[in-house]
């Protein structure tokens, strides 16, 4: 039986994943993806891109954002709802940073998939099925899972690399 171009292409798909050029050049783009979302949610909060209810922002005050929080968590006690929204942000503001200089990327990538899976699952929940698939959060965990599970050797710009901090 003769090989098809389409069973070449497919073999070849098939083999690039196993080859350590192919995760040379893509680290990067993961961590700057993920940390910028990250970076622009807490910009959101803190009304850095606008004013709430103006254009595509999402809260546009660090209240709205609570009262969000409130609809995502009914299983937490009225109390520790706002501190899981405050340690949410700053989970948020500190894998930002880390992912965007690349320190400690291999752990900022899996507490930024637990950070959002979380949300990712109480939007689905608690709000509606549909809202996380419409945010990309389960997109972004996916990310978050491929940037903690590729090589640590092939972070590229990041400063783990560069200081000889990466550990296997």
């Amino acid at each position: 039986m003769a090989m098809t171009k389409l069973d070449g292409l497919r073999q070849w798909a098939h083999r690039a994943g196993d080859s350590p050029r192919a995760w040379a050049g893509p680290p990067p783009s993961p961590r700057l993806a993920l940390a910028t979302g990250f970076l622009s949610a807490v910009a959101d909060r803190f009304g850095l891109w606008g004013d709430p209810g103006s254009g595509k922002v999402a809260w546009g005050d660090y209240d709205r954002y609570l009262a969000y929080v409130h609809e995502l968590a009914p299983y937490l006690p009225g109390g520790f709802v706002d501190i899981a929204g405050r340690l949410a942000t700053a989970a948020e503001a500190i894998l930002g940073i880390t992912l965007l200089l690349g320190v400690a990327v291999r752990l900022s990538a899996w507490a930024g998939a637990g950070v959002l899976l979380t949300f990712a699952l109480s939007m689905f929940f608690f709000s509606h099925p549909e809202a996380p698939l419409n945010a990309s959060v389960f997109s972004a965990t996916g990310l978050a899972l491929l940037l903690a599970l590729a090589p640590t050797d092939t972070c590229a710009f990041a400063l783990d690399r560069k200081l000889g901090l990466e550990h296997p």
